[in-house]
């Protein structure tokens, strides 16, 4: 059972309010190790508020203290189940007004409802602030029938009235609510990776991780497909490769998350990435989580989040120097593996290091921890699709240097012979198992539609008529080219404590011109940082690029097209900035990169992605910029529009209230527009702070 306290409202009046309060806290007793008084006084509070609230409402309506949401445990503070909708009511007792955050924290656990459990998606999810002691706010009831309301208000007296404004304005449903089916069905939440990883980080377990949706059973088998290998490694006295494949946001950073945070951490494994901000926004996450209050305690656990989250460059360095020993880990997690430099790139001396390595990566790597004499495991994740830099090895090195030494053996997925890149394709040979379990193809990042991932490769690929079915399929994707009108649609959908921020091309010199040129400064503090500070990316001030976010992700992107991907005559044309004008790519690995690139950027976001095409200079200006002339910008925005996104124009704010801060009054939605998303999802303003 979710709830701390499930009872139905004829239940529910035959106990006093100290009764009420006396079960929640023994449900208490059961998960923590103290009970407050304070919150046994909040708790009868609320319960007489319910008493009044509730005292002419149907008897088979249910009431669900203390609903456990898994996510990054949260608990609403009641969830009512009436016939026609679901009720989430945070409670602030003695408050005095409807402070800024718990609106937008009682909003966040009806999302999270919305999207997470499976008896929420045909009724209406009411998200409502009770604030006892505030002045009874003007409500007049929107229309609902699904997706997530804004967040209402009331007060302790109030209470009574909104919920039977909130029926009213339903209206009686076609199937009524059944409180105890809602009640039996699943919740399953998506969580992102750094969510994920405090989660495995502090539990040490996948378990509530690995069934995270419905729809993507091979994750689980995925992640027995990897215990098993390495078992049999260990069991059989094997130093084994495992690749693990799969598109973008299938999951395989939560498979190597689990092998060193999870069930698998007794072998001291270690996740080693060159993906420098990964690994600093990873460890910072992981730092804050196990010591909040910071001081001593926080620089304590930023060390030991930094023994098992490596810079694989550093790895391989220190233990190419110390050649006598083997590592202590036994298992390694070689994070975007496909990324690993060739001998040339890894021997290269740089301005900001010598390099002491003398072959490839790929190849120091088996001949480091083939110095277990007894077994040895490297679990390599390989992402299809996501090579940025020059240097990088791919999976044919791999297969190589695999094949010229006897002792290592390697377990992949078919599709890792069929790989139309001859760089990341394995030759077959007897080194090779093929388990085709270790392919991830289900999309996890996207929480609402599984098209996202089939309309950026149809984008991409120049195939239109795939793009638009993917569209039509629900693809969450908006175009507009205000940039302005980019932040503001940002802030509209970014509901709740749901995260947004910028991103662009590394190589998008000219955004600059258009009024945005400020990189993020401090990758770790724009992942991580809540508004109001500036630093973080809700700020929506400075951007990410393909660099600072590649294995990360956020809930709502606003990418910025540059001028390096642009229209041309055959289809997309990729373009290198040198000096004051744009030169045309001849070299078919670097157009490859570049296209790479917006692959990464455009499947970072968890729901929606806001695409902003800048205007670009007027050909008639007198002071015409011939880096960005609008022609070209007209022409990206034209074909991403003929693929099915959706003008960011057609975004309408609910109907509803004024807002409860008076920093916003939704106008009437424009005629024919619409009021939901295709997800059933409403989409309003975020409550301004």
């Amino acid at each position: 059972m979710r709830a701390w306290l499930s009872l139905s409202l004829a239940e529910f009046r035959a106990l006093s309010p100290p009764e009420v309060a006396a079960r929640l806290a023994y449900a208490q007793a059961s998960r923590f190790p103290m009970l407050e008084l304070s919150q046994r006084h909040a708790w009868e509070g609320t319960a007489l508020i319910l008493a009044e609230a509730l005292a002419d409402s149907p008897a088979d309506w249910r009431l669900l203290f203390e609903y456990d949401l898994l996510r990054l445990e949260k608990r609403a503070d009641l969830v009512l189940l009436t016939d026609r909708a679901i009720l989430v009511i945070e409670v602030k007792h003695h408050a005095t007004r409807f402070d800024a955050g718990d609106l937008r924290q009682a909003e966040d656990y009806a999302l999270d409802l919305h999207d997470f459990h499976a008896g929420s998606r045909r009724h209406p999810v009411v998200p409502v602030l009770l604030a006892t002691a505030a002045s009874a706010p003007v409500f007049a009831p929107p229309l609902l029938w699904h997706g997530v309301a804004p967040v209402l208000a009331a007060n302790g007296r109030s209470l009574g009235a909104l919920i039977a404004a909130v029926q009213a304005a339903i209206g009686p449903p076609a199937a009524p609510l059944d409180p105890l089916a809602w009640e039996a069905a699943p919740y399953r939440p998506v969580p992102h990776v750094l969510e994920a990883a405090t989660l495995l980080y502090r539990r040490h377990s996948v378990a509530d991780l690995a069934t995270a949706r419905a729809d993507a059973p091979n994750l689980t088998r995925t992640t027995a497909a990897i215990a098993a290998a390495i078992a049999g490694a260990r069991r059989e006295g094997q130093h084994l490769v495992v690749f693990v494949t799969g598109i973008p946001g299938a999951g395989k950073t939560l498979c190597g998350l689990n092998i060193v945070f999870g069930a698998l951490r007794a072998h001291g494994a270690a996740f080693l990435t060159g993906n420098v901000p990964l690994v600093a926004v990873l460890r910072e996450a992981l730092a804050r989580d196990a010591a909040p209050a910071g001081g001593k305690p926080l620089a304590q656990a930023r060390a030991k989040a930094a023994r098992v989250l490596q810079n694989v460059h550093r790895f391989l360095d220190e233990h190419v120097t110390v050649k006598l020993h083997a590592p202590p880990e036994q298992v390694i997690v070689f994070d975007e593996a496909q990324r690993a430099w060739d001998a040339r790139q890894a021997t290269r001396d740089t301005q900001r290091r010598a390099s002491r390595l003398t072959a490839s990566e790929p190849a120091h790597a088996l001949e480091i921890m083939g110095r277990h004499a007894d077994w040895a495991v490297i679990v390599a994740l390989i992402g299809q699709g996501q090579e940025i830099n020059t240097g990088e090895a791919g999976l044919a090195e791999w297969g190589a240097v695999i094949a010229a030494d006897p002792r290592w053996r390697a377990l992949a997925a078919p599709r890792v012979l069929a790989e139309a890149e001859p760089a990341q394709r394995l030759a077959a040979g007897p080194w090779l198992r093929l388990d085709p379990e270790l392919d991830l193809t289900v999309p996890l990042r996207q929480v609402r539609d599984a098209a996202s991932a089939a309309w950026v490769e149809a984008v991409l690929a120049d195939d239109t008529a795939a793009a638009r079915q993917a569209a039509a399929s629900g693809a969450g994707f908006y175009l507009t080219r205000d940039l302005a009108a980019l932040r503001s649609g940002l802030r509209r959908l970014a509901r709740g404590l749901r995260r947004a921020g910028l991103v662009a091309s590394a190589g998008a010199r000219r955004l600059r011109a258009e009024g945005l040129g400020v990189q993020a400064p401090e990758v770790a503090a724009w992942f991580l940082n809540p508004w109001p500070d500036i630093r973080g990316s809700e700020a929506l001030e400075t951007f990410a690029t393909e660099y600072d976010c590649q294995g990360l992700e956020l809930d709502l992107v606003g990418l910025a097209w540059g001028g390096d991907l642009i229209r041309g005559p055959g289809g997309w044309l990729a373009r290198r900035f040198a000096g004051r004008t744009w030169q045309v790519v001849r070299d078919a690995t670097e157009r490859r990169f570049i296209r790479n690139t917006y692959r990464v950027l455009l499947t970072r976001a968890r729901y929606e992605t806001v695409i902003w095409v800048p205007p670009g200079s007027p050909a008639g200006d007198p002071f015409h910029d011939g880096t960005r002339p609008a022609a070209e910008m007209d022409a990206i925005a034209a074909h991403l529009l003929a693929c099915g996104a959706r003008p960011l124009a057609g975004l309408a704010p609910p109907p509803g209230p004024p807002d409860l801060l008076g920093g916003f009054t939704p106008e009437p939605p424009a005629e024919g527009a619409a009021l939901c998303t295709p997800a059933g999802d409403w989409t309003g303003p975020r409550t301004p702070v």
